[in-house]
């Protein structure tokens, strides 16, 4: 599928079934996030992955979106080593997180794999129920998992404004 169908093909998916998802293609998806852009090249996206029934229970006590996927991403940055832009303090980390998140939702897409990305949960109870996550600074937890019988877009997935209301020509 090309790119145009790619980004028109993905969808947040709410319903997912109970399917596993195959570790190759996560490895393919985490790679997605590995190889995205960076400020200077710094890599500071950090992904931690929830995929075992015990983590999974751990995950579902941070947040209140309960989805039930086989695998939930925890994403987000180390400030100590994302690139900070030295007039108004601008922390680089939340983009270069952002942009992994994007390249990993679209390489579930290309690959079968629905996804949602959500920023409703509390990162002081993720810190809590994983300790390996106390050093970064947390933005989007990501499920990942096959649509379930029946699952599809929100009815205004399709609903955009005019380009001309979002663009302007300077």
């Amino acid at each position: 599928m090309d790119f145009a169908q790619l980004s028109r093909a993905r969808y947040s998916l709410r319903k997912f079934s109970d399917r596993p998802l195959e570790q190759e293609k996560l490895d393919l998806i985490l790679e997605a996030g590995r190889s995205a852009p960076t400020a200077k090249n710094y890599q500071p996206q950090r992904i931690f992955v929830a995929n075992t029934p015990e983590a999974l229970a751990k995950a579902d006590k941070c947040t209140e979106c309960h989805f039930h996927a086989p695998v939930i991403l925890i994403i987000g940055y180390d400030e100590k080593i994302s690139a900070k832009h030295t007039i108004g303090n601008f922390d680089f980390g939340m983009m270069d997180a952002t942009i992994a998140i994007t390249q990993m939702m679209l390489q579930a897409t290309n690959l079968g794999v629905g996804n949602i990305c959500i920023g409703l949960f509390d990162p002081t109870k993720v810190h809590g129920e994983f300790p390996e996550t106390k050093e970064t600074t947390l933005i989007s937890m990501l499920f990942l998992g096959y649509p379930a019988e029946g699952a599809k877009p929100a009815y205004l997935h399709d609903e955009r404004i005019p380009l001309e209301d979002m663009v302007k020509y300077l």
